[in-house]
């Protein structure tokens, strides 16, 4: 493949706002990830510990590589296969280094497969705690929803018609529109959970919960699943992050926009913590819930306490929008590959692509009503071996990738001339942690998770 400036899917298309793409890469890292994933896992872990540790790997391993592919996407102008290939060429190496932007489309189209089963629950929970049964636990209410694969089916469809009509109205009617909208009203609906957190919780137990430190149940594990998180909360191996960073303008400073990107997801991290912990000891629950802690001890909570039925809508609409904002940033690096390569137009990739990740869904539709079971009990069906291809074995190794070239190949004059607004001490130290700590943190987490 032959990448020329003719193929450049930057020149005609960049942020039109400044803030779009601090808004558009925080929606690619605030996900179900965050809200949904990080308070169960803070719950599983021991609390506070978990969360100190997780600030230190945000730091160590997500931020430099963050900055790493928002470099190399800005550089290239290219989505992330073509833009690793010419970042190799023009620093001297062979053009394979490509194959680690596959890596990122195909993690991209599978994680969003069954990323979209599970929105399609957020979505359909949305009316269930408007108008909850009295004449089942929520408990049952899961089991129902979980074991209807109609119902599964039908909202799947829904979420990914969203997604292929957001992505198809191009990047900026399309994707800055939709973010510019989604992005404030998640931070609005998360200050209304925190205001209720607030009012009907017990507000001081969870901040003990999350801030007291209990180092006690601190093992290795801890540190390899705190790392693991912070890693897949900031999108990273998966191609929208660098995607995102091919439409930035050369004007915007990448170190400052990385971490105001990656504060912003790890605060929402933090909010979504507070906004359901001191419910849960409230209404005396238990933390270690496990997946299913936001749908079933938090269903059981919006049924009994006061304006419920409102509070859990708004709630599981905070879910829908966080899911929706981390899902079209999945979608579009395999469109603008298509598009920049004039394989199809942007409309037909973004419905071929949708059709082929609904299609694929279907597997993650007929297997989750015994996903819970299966995947603790380690026995794996279809969505849980797509899960563990993506998360176990995919991101991490596309993260790493990423990193070692960033450290090892890319020139530095080049990695230079794109940090030309950051102090050259945050260049020095930028080049020190993605060269020596974030791959090898990174690879440790990698073999962890293929040997346990």
């Amino acid at each position: 493949m032959n990448i020329s400036s003719s193929n450049k899917i930057s020149e005609s298309v960049t942020w039109v706002g400044k803030w779009t793409f601090v808004l558009a890469a925080a929606g690619s890292a605030v996900g179900l990830g965050n809200i949904w994933s990080f308070p169960y896992k803070v719950g599983e872990e021991g609390g506070s510990a978990f969360v100190l540790i997780y600030l230190g790997c945000i730091l160590l391993v997500g931020l430099p590589i963050m900055m790493a592919e928002i470099m190399i996407g800005r550089y290239a102008q290219h989505s992330p296969v073509s833009a690793m290939k010419k970042a190799a060429l023009d620093s001297g190496k062979t053009g394979y280094w490509q194959a680690v932007g596959w890596t990122g489309l195909v993690s991209g189209v599978l994680i969003l497969s069954f990323y979209s089963v599970l929105a399609g629950i957020c979505i359909n929970y949305i009316g269930i705690a408007a108008m909850p049964s009295t004449e089942i636990t929520s408990v049952e209410q899961y089991a129902q929803v979980t074991g209807s694969p109609l119902r599964l089916f039908f909202w799947h469809s829904i979420f990914i018609g969203l997604n292929i009509a957001i992505i198809a109205s191009g990047v900026i009617g399309g994707i800055e529109r939709m973010v510019r909208l989604l992005m404030p009203m998640l931070f609005i609906l998360m200050v209304v959970m925190l205001i209720n957190a607030m009012i009907n919780g017990d507000f001081k137990a969870g901040l003990n919960y999350l801030f007291a430190p209990d180092f006690s149940k601190v093992s290795s594990e801890t540190f390899l699943s705190a790392m693991g998180q912070a890693f897949f909360s900031l999108s990273l191996g998966m191609g929208s992050i660098m995607c995102y960073g091919s439409y930035m303008r050369k004007s915007e400073n990448i170190f400052k926009t990385s971490l105001t990107v990656a504060g912003l997801d790890t605060l929402i991290a933090i909010l979504a913590g507070l906004a359901i912990f001191p419910m849960i000891f409230a209404y005396g629950m238990e933390p270690q819930q496990g997946p299913g802690l936001v749908f079933k001890s938090l269903l059981a909570i919006f049924i009994e306490m006061p304006l419920g039925n409102l509070i859990g809508p708004a709630f599981f609409m905070l879910l829908s929008i966080a899911a929706l904002s981390s899902a079209i940033s999945l979608l579009e690096p395999s469109v603008a590959y298509f598009e920049e390569n004039k394989i199809v137009s942007r409309f037909a990739a973004a419905v071929i692509l949708g059709l082929l990740i609904w299609f694929i869904g279907i597997g993650s539709v007929l297997s989750l009503n015994n996903w819970e079971s299966t995947f603790f009990l380690g026995e794996r069906n279809f969505m849980d071996s797509i899960v563990y291809l993506t998360f176990n074995f995919l991101m991490p190794l596309g993260g790493m990738l990423v990193a070692v070239f960033a450290g090892w190949f890319f020139k530095p004059k080049l990695a230079m001339e794109e940090l030309s607004g950051a102090h050259l001490n945050i260049f020095k130290t930028w080049r020190f942690f993605i060269k020596f700590i974030s791959p090898v943190l990174v690879a440790s987490v990698f073999v962890y998770q293929l040997t346990s």
